[in-house]
């Protein structure tokens, strides 16, 4: 037996014998720690009964140590997947911060309260070069990553905005007011809530900003009716590349990771990502090549034949691997070369995902190898048919094998061969772009990377509300 557990468990059963309530604070201040360091070594039942023979020394007389001995209760019963008895404790400790002044402690209790409890809905309108996405969620860390409980996301409709035509925009309104319903039934408060316009968007129509002033007066005014009020929302016109990859890294992978871990997702539109170094400085990369833009610079005219695309494509991607992707790794962005992990998006990737790994379907972060992006431009360019129907005999659980063949579908209808073969090929180059810098990468999918810049964008502004917090009152 570890001699840590066993230390542990030699006080609590001294602790047992006389099983007396303690006395005093101090008594009380030790029987709390002790729980404490029961849970961290699985056992949470111990924790409860000796944080519960705590309690009676300290309630009403030491305000603050009684909301401590409610939170470790909370956290106890969470173990014991208690979560009802959790929040009631989590809502008194809650209470008694608030009372206390105790800014970070109540912020805590409050995000405890709001993931447990289902209640901390967000919602974010990715307002796009193709089209506006509605997603609405809850972000819940789970294996060391943050999984998104998506609540609302429907398919959405293919909305050429960037053509700036006033039967796009009228479209894209359409699909607007519709999501603005939707947020507006699930009650969804404007500090929830989070409206942008892509970098796509802002990169294309502000070279036209009467055509961009113009989408943004069209959709504003379907913002009224909010739960919160309208005046609160606002669209967020000043996305970049670099600040979605950012976005994308805080709310795919937990702060404590941060610097060990670089992004990289490549979109429709372009190819984003980047890292912080150890002062949180992030160091964006940016290429302009995406999916679907890639596939138009090798055929603009959509007249080549499959054949002859497929020559084409090899010769664009290997000038754009040594003329952009080799150049950033090997020699504009070092950093990239020391971080262990890599966290992809992207709906190439996702793709990859779908038809290299039908068994992961549902799964928040998949590991993914140099190989995977071998194996996937090789069928994407000799065995396309048997690429895009995967075998899904062997998946015996009716929930995986049904998103599975959800996934496939969304996959079929998004991307068409050419698209999907340009992407491939590109996919390909960042790998090995990757696998020849100087530290082995761990690399990892990340599900539903196209909301992580919503995800990050609240997690981001959660964070800077405990640091004022702690400056604040430091408790």
């Amino acid at each position: 037996m570890n001699y840590y557990l066993l230390t542990c468990l030699i006080i609590f059963c001294k602790l047992s014998v006389n099983a007396q309530n303690a006395t005093n604070s101090v008594e009380a201040l030790h029987f709390i720690k002790l729980g404490n360091t029961l849970r961290m070594v699985d056992r949470p039942q111990q924790a409860i009964d000796l944080v519960l023979r705590a309690l009676p020394a300290v309630q009403s007389k030491d305000v603050y140590l009684e909301a401590v001995a409610y939170e470790n209760l909370g956290f106890a019963y969470t173990d014991l997947e208690n979560s009802q008895t959790a929040l009631s404790y989590f809502y008194k400790a809650h209470n008694l911060y608030q009372k206390l002044n105790y800014g970070a402690s109540a912020a805590a209790m409050r995000q405890l309260i709001g993931e447990m409890s289902g209640k901390d809905l967000y919602a974010g309108i990715d307002i796009g070069a193709s089209g506006v996405k509605l997603a609405i969620f809850r972000s819940v860390y789970e294996n060391g990553f943050y999984n998104k409980d998506i609540k609302v996301k429907p398919v959405a409709p293919n909305v050429t905005l960037v053509s700036g035509t006033a039967q796009s925009f009228k479209d894209g309104q359409d699909v607007m007011k519709a999501y603005m319903d939707s947020i507006r039934r699930y009650k969804i408060p404007a500090d929830h809530t989070y409206i942008a316009f892509s970098s796509g968007i802002n990169e294309t129509l502000g070279k036209t900003p009467a055509r961009k002033k113009k989408l943004y007066e069209l959709f504003s005014s379907l913002m009224s009716g909010n739960p919160s009020g309208a005046d609160s929302l606002r669209i967020d016109t000043t996305l970049t590349a670099a600040r979605e990859a950012e976005l994308f890294l805080i709310g795919s992978v937990p702060r404590r990771l941060w610097v060990a871990t670089s992004c990289i997702d490549i979109g429709s539109g372009n190819t984003k990502g980047g890292y912080y170094d150890n002062g949180r400085r992030f160091h964006a990369v940016s290429l302009p090549y995406g999916t679907k833009t890639l596939a138009n610079l090798i055929d603009g005219n959509r007249s080549l034949p499959i054949d002859a695309y497929k020559e084409e494509a090899r010769r664009v991607i290997k000038m754009i691997a040594d003329t952009a992707v080799n150049v950033e790794f090997n020699t504009a962005s070092p950093g990239l070369h020391q971080r262990k992990t890599v966290a992809i998006g992207g709906g190439i990737a996702w793709a990859m995902t779908v038809y290299l790994h039908p068994e992961k379907a549902g799964t928040t972060a998949v590991p993914l190898t140099l190989s995977d992006a071998q194996r996937f431009a090789r069928l994407v360019m000799t065995d396309y048919q048997s690429l895009i129907q995967p075998d899904l005999t062997d998946l015996a659980d009716p929930v995986v094998r049904r998103k599975a063949e959800a996934d496939i579908n969304n996959v079929q209808n998004q991307f068409n061969e050419k698209q999907l073969i340009a992407g491939a090929l590109l996919l390909e180059s960042v790998f090995r772009a990757y696998a020849n810098t100087s530290v082995p990468k761990r690399f990892v999918f990340i599900r539903d990377s196209d909301i992580s810049w919503v995800a990050g964008k609240f997690l981001e502004t959660l964070n800077q509300n405990y640091e004022q917090a702690v400056v604040k009152s430091a408790r």
